[in-house]
């Protein structure tokens, strides 16, 4: 193993950005051991955001130029024609995204790739979308989407147009260790030269086809029903979203008179000075979205993250603020598009995806209305490769939708889109008004319908990954020699499904649909009793946390929020398999 020296050697010796290189300099100056060793001994994942700061293990021009190195090596080893086809570049308002989108520019021009350049800051589902629409080798966004200000991240997409997953993950991240020595025109996009025919700025055209599609998605949606002007308050949480918003609401036949934007809120800030965490999910994110909506008398709220690929609402009932939880903006997002969906297409062959986190809801609405369901891992890069994958199965694989506010809308992007989100929602509130309804009151329908569901989450904050991981293994083992555990609480489990080992007691052989990880953590546990509760535990792959996702289904909504908060409480209770002092986890 390198000694902490030879690592900052290392670093000195490669990095050419004098800020970063000065950091590590002055931290060996002053012998900060500890400091250096959290910098540089591990190195940040591919695809994961980090701290901008200086070291292996952060988001800084080295590591985005080394990042970049890799990618371009491995995109021309496995994509025919990629420098031809070329790479989409995006960035979005946090500090250093255009700079550190430039490094990517400055290494993919000297790699000979065409440079599909999106010019200025722009929401994050552009890249993808862009990919698709000219059909380019990959796409990489530099976002760190709703993190803290401090943070910056690498994302990157496939030819697909959706995010990288296995073997490609694991087969760029080697290529980046074979490629961390710097080009030296890497460092400048003054080495790039504009007028050359690798450089291609399409952030016009790419935008103007991008809100073609928006318009061509709500189109079925706007024949249901004529067109209701609503006014409503839209906060883009210091980000990007407005300048996409605005055209937006040209396609849902609104007038921009109509949408009332959070004052304090509107522009594009890195600092997010309003709000603890830029995620609306966040307790007190839409406080000034309140504010505003009541000095306007307005009952609607839409927002977006930061880089505006999440989409979250909420709407005064009964004189009380709601925000709807992404589960139940899924399901909405669901029965519209049934709604819309031709008479006389064979139903059977219409396709909806949630990863396995998310509520059961839409698979209850599949079993009653005949409509293809299919569930996947956690994460958009599951949701987008898998939906393609039924799509070319000759179904029409429509829509997903993931618990975090996340819905993709396969028309445009195979990804998660907050303006495509809320240019549906808009299109479909509409419609429910004119039949007298709000989005709440129609997703009481919903529940009257297919039953009350009820989710209750939270997480436990965790040492380490090592400690995670002796709990995990302790609870499998707590019913020896049975293969998992029979009961939790006063509650029969009935089924058990663990995709680290490998193991689903519902299923015949006992092995999962889905894929599994043994360097992953998550269990999926079904329990009797009154009201039926599924819950989800899972050990965060970016954050020391074990995450917990609870869904209570009944007849009624009393029954269904029993069930779920008991079992939240069994797992998490004293004498619980997550409980006792020993493993030092504690409650957020």
């Amino acid at each position: 193993m390198s000694s902490i020296e030879e690592l900052a050697a290392e670093w000195l010796r490669l990095d050419k950005d004098m800020e970063t290189h000065d950091e590590i300099q002055q931290l060996l100056a002053d012998d900060n051991r500890a400091e250096l060793e959290e910098r540089l001994r591990t190195r940040i994942a591919f695809g994961t955001a980090g701290l901008m700061q200086a070291g292996f293990s952060s988001m800084n021009s080295l590591t985005v130029i080394q990042a970049s190195q890799g990618l371009a090596e491995y995109l021309t080893h496995t994509i025919p024609n990629a420098t031809k086809r070329g790479v989409v570049i995006g960035w979005d308002a946090r500090h250093r995204s255009a700079k550190f989108a430039s490094l990517v520019a400055a290494v993919f021009y000297a790699k000979g790739f065409k440079i599909l350049w999106l010019s200025d800051i722009v929401h994050t589902p552009l890249v993808p979308f862009a990919v698709t629409h000219v059909k380019a080798a990959a796409g990489v966004m530099i976002t760190a989407s709703h993190n803290p200000a401090k943070d910056n991240g690498y994302k990157v997409y496939w030819s697909n147009g959706s995010q990288i997953i296995p073997p490609h993950d694991a087969g760029i991240a080697a290529s980046i260790m074979e490629n961390l020595d710097p080009i030296e025109s890497a460092w400048t996009l003054e080495s790039v030269d504009r007028a050359s025919s690798l450089w291609h700025d399409c952030r016009d055209s790419i935008t103007k086809s991008y809100n073609n599609a928006i318009e061509q998605l709500v189109q079925p949606l706007k024949a249901l029903s004529p067109t209701i002007p609503l006014r409503f308050v839209y906060t883009p949480m210091h980000g990007v979203g407005e300048a996409f918003m605005r055209p937006a609401l040209h396609n849902v036949a609104h007038s921009e008179g109509q949408m009332v934007i959070v004052p304090q809120q509107a522009k594009p800030d890195p600092t997010f000075p309003t709000v603890k965490f830029p995620n609306p999910e966040e307790k007190g994110a839409l406080d000034l979205a309140i504010a505003t909506a009541e000095a306007n008398n307005i009952i609607l709220i839409l927002a977006n993250d930061p880089d505006a690929d999440r989409f979250a609402f909420a709407e005064k009932v009964k004189g009380k603020w709601y925000q709807l939880t992404g589960n139940e903006i899924g399901a909405l997002f669901a029965s519209v598009i049934l709604d819309a969906y031709p008479k006389n297409a064979d139903i059977s062959r219409l396709a909806m995806f949630v990863s396995t986190v998310s509520s059961r809801m839409l698979a209850v609405m599949a079993e009653k209305e005949g409509f293809h369901f299919q569930e996947t891992l956690t994460g958009f890069k599951w949701l987008g490769n898998v939906a393609q994958e039924v799509q070319a199965q000759e179904y029409d694989a429509v829509y997903a939708f993931e618990e975090a506010i996340g819905y993709m809308f396969s028309r445009v992007v195979w990804d998660k889109d907050g303006i495509a989100a809320a240019t549906v929602f808009l299109t479909a509130c509409s419609h429910w008004m004119s039949m007298g309804l709000t989005p709440w009151s129609q997703l009481q329908q919903l529940y009257e319908k297919y039953g009350r569901f009820h989710s209750a989450n939270t997480y436990l904050l965790s040492p380490s990954p090592t400690t995670t991981t002796a709990i995990f293994t302790h609870i499998r083992a707590l019913s020896a020699p049975y293969p998992y555990p029979t009961h939790l609480g006063t509650r029969r489990i009935i089924r058990w499904r663990d995709l680290t080992t490998g193991f689903d007691s519902a299923t015949p052989g006992h092995a999962p649909a889905l894929p599994t990880d043994p360097t992953t953590q998550i269990i999926t546990i079904e329990l009797d009793g009154a009201g039926q509760v599924r819950a989800t535990m899972r050990a965060s792959g970016t954050e020391p946390k074990i995450k917990f996702y609870v869904e209570g289904r009944a007849d009624s909504e009393r029954v269904a929020k029993k069930a779920a908060e008991e079992v939240l409480e069994a797992l998490l209770g004293e004498e619980s398999w997550f409980g006792g002092e020993e493993w030092g986890i504690r409650r957020a």
